[in-house]
């Protein structure tokens, strides 16, 4: 169970590997070397996101959302597919950028644009390893939790992540949340009231395991004003 990213990474790292035998087998050593590039690189993000290993640092983002130089340079197959595909699959779907959840909250998928956010100018939870902080919203307050697509956060960092956002909404600025996992210690309702809200949200086993972890955690938590 959860494997479906990794599965998914590999057998692209075997369509390009498998493109690079096709030209290397005709002479276009060449044109073949960039899809062996790609393919070594999309089997070592496969790896990486593996559950058992799950090290999302690997592609070096840093905590202000950016990208250094050499991630940019070495994990460029990965990082600029990941980045086209979600626009592209936001085009066709049609999807909605963000839902409103309840006052002040929204969630939705990784703003490539401004106008993709929420009104308000909210802070911004970033719960992706692969996309970028654009340039246009370095004005927003901003936490990065690093996690690779369909895998979640561990229960830290879903403290650090809800404590963050409470304070924020104390200070009344609406909060956008990249992906949707309930931050509530009930996160079963939780669950069930944001895909009332935002029905493309979708829940895996890993979701669930680190929300009950978290859930857990808190629930005994004497800091219950938290």
């Amino acid at each position: 169970m959860g494997l479906g990213l990794s599965v998914l990474i590999a057998v692209k790292a075997t369509a390009w590997f498998l493109l690079f035998v096709f030209f290397r087998r005709f002479g276009f050593t060449v044109l073949a070397v960039p899809f062996l590039y790609a393919s070594l690189i999309s089997y070592l993000v496969s790896i990486a996101s593996h559950p058992l290993i799950n090290l999302p640092m690997i592609l070096g983002k840093n905590p202000d959302g950016t990208f250094p130089i050499w991630s940019n340079i070495m994990f460029f197959p990965y990082l600029y597919f990941v980045r086209a595909f979600s626009m592209l699959r936001r085009f066709v779907s049609g999807e909605e950028p963000y839902s409103q959840i309840c006052e002040g909250v929204y969630v939705g998928g990784w703003p490539s644009s401004p106008s993709l956010l929420p009104p308000g100018n909210p802070a911004i939870v970033d719960c992706t390893s692969e996309f970028p902080r654009i340039m246009e919203l370095k004005g927003h307050s901003y936490l990065c939790v690093p996690t690779w697509d369909t895998r979640a956060p561990d229960p830290g960092q879903i403290e650090l992540a809800v404590k963050w956002a409470c304070r924020k909404r104390a200070q009344n600025k609406p909060v956008f949340i990249h992906c949707a996992y309930g931050v509530a210690e009930d996160w079963g309702r939780a669950e069930k009231y944001i895909r009332e809200r935002r029905p493309y949200i979708k829940m895996n086993s890993l979701h669930h395991k680190a929300l009950e972890e978290w859930s857990n955690h808190r629930l005994s938590s004497p800091k219950r004003n938290e």
